[in-house]
């Protein structure tokens, strides 16, 4: 008979964790996402942020194996993760894992993980920027053309 009880609290978990990831797909791929870069040794150039937690970010490179450098596990990177077209916040990551991704379309990608350090300044504004998406994704609805009002 408790097999098939229903978890309610695990279910609305699994809710606002997918609302949260379509929210930061939308995000990334109209606001943020398309500024960040990494900077390494001088040289900077555009990521595309996939996820992002109070832990951490996985971002995607494009990959041919036959031409690009992976980075090793344990390099610190420093990620500018612009919200405006001239300004930024630097945040330092250290990378934990890679794996080759290949999308729908067939391109094939590198997959980052990587952790914060949150000991420097820039973490504190990632920090609320990520708390705002969690939040965002508990307590937002969907628009579906209704005509109710649920709060003013």
């Amino acid at each position: 008979m408790t097999d098939k009880l229903l978890d309610f609290v695990g279910k609305r978990k699994e809710t606002i964790e997918k609302k949260r990831r379509s929210f930061e797909r939308l995000m990334f791929q109209n606001f943020l996402g398309a500024y960040s870069v990494i900077d390494d040794n001088g040289s900077v150039y555009p990521v595309k942020l996939v996820d992002l937690s109070n832990d951490g970010c996985l971002f995607q490179v494009p990959w041919d194996v036959r031409k690009d450098k992976q980075f090793e596990s344990g390099t610190e990177l420093t990620l500018r993760m612009y919200f405006t077209k001239q300004s930024f916040v630097p945040v330092v990551v250290k990378l934990r894992h890679s794996t080759e991704h290949v999308d729908d379309n067939g391109q094939t990608f590198m997959h980052y993980g990587c952790e914060f350090d949150k000991s420097l300044p820039g973490f504190e504004v990632m920090e609320h920027f990520i708390n705002f998406m969690y939040k965002f994704a508990e307590h937002s609805s969907i628009d579906r053309n209704e005509n109710k009002v649920y709060f003013l």
